[in-house]
């Protein structure tokens, strides 16, 4: 009977807590033009591409609004094609992992975490993300796995390497047209009711930003809270998450 009285209050603790999305912006220090985002709620998190003329000012800039920062690393994709000049590659040995990542935090001063920007090759393979996560936890740092393919490994060896973790649920505007952003917006919100939390991932394309500054001012309303990332790490939602459901992730053609 004590039993079911303690089930029953956890149940009604967790249906009265608010549901918490995480949104992250990509692929910002590219260009003056993307500064638009720090007009962004400061919970937004900003992946900051390295070795970019914009890298270290908007890393700065960010940490300024108290705004988290995360490291884009780049990956190697499956295609090959528009990669950065500086990517993580699977031919590199794991000194060459750890120097080009150094090389590139250097540029992102303030970051408290990491995602993958391609990396649709690099991600399903163990070496380099062993060597990558190893380097992480080193330096503290958490991962997002920004899930550019369904086999990625790299979640499950950032855990596996005791580094926080967590992964993408949903890309708001991998098509960036306005119905497309509404609709995956709305499916980033239907996904943090069922499950207490969502992860989304977005870029600084004029139409996503305008529609965001709009609509995060609405959240509130669906019963929804606008978290950092590092809240729903440190707060182990994403181990309760993973428990209950294994979440089909649409893969990005990167």
């Amino acid at each position: 009977m004590r039993l079911l009285l303690i089930s029953c209050l956890l149940c009604v603790s967790l249906s009265l807590r608010a549901s918490q999305i995480a949104l992250i912006i990509d692929d910002m220090g590219n260009n003056q033009k993307d500064a638009i985002a720090f007009t962004l709620p400061s919970n937004v998190t900003f992946a900051i591409l390295p070795n970019k003329h914009l890298s270290k000012t908007f890393s700065k800039r960010a940490t300024a609004q108290q705004r988290e920062v995360i490291l884009h690393m780049p990956m190697e994709s499956l295609a090959g094609n528009n990669q950065e000049k500086d990517v993580l590659l699977s031919s590199m040995l794991p000194l060459q992992i750890v120097q080009t990542l150094k090389t590139a935090l250097s540029t992102v001063p303030d970051a408290v975490g990491v995602n993958n920007h391609m990396g649709s090759r690099l991600t399903q393979l163990t070496l380099p993300m062993s060597v990558t996560m190893e380097f992480l936890s080193e330096q503290g740092l958490f991962f997002v796995d920004s899930r550019t393919t369904k086999y990625s490994k790299a979640e499950v060896i950032a855990k596996e390497n005791g580094v926080l973790s967590t992964k993408r649920n949903v890309f708001i505007d991998h098509i960036p047209s306005p119905e497309q952003i509404d609709k995956q917006f709305h499916r980033l919100l239907r996904l943090s009711k069922k499950y207490g939390y969502a992860v989304g991932i977005a870029h600084p394309y004029p139409q996503t930003l305008e529609y965001l500054q709009v609509n995060l001012q609405t959240l509130r309303e669906h019963g929804i809270e606008l978290v950092k990332l590092s809240d729903i790490l440190a707060s182990g939602s994403t181990d309760t998450y993973h428990s209950r459901t294994k979440l089909k992730v649409t893969s990005s053609a990167h």
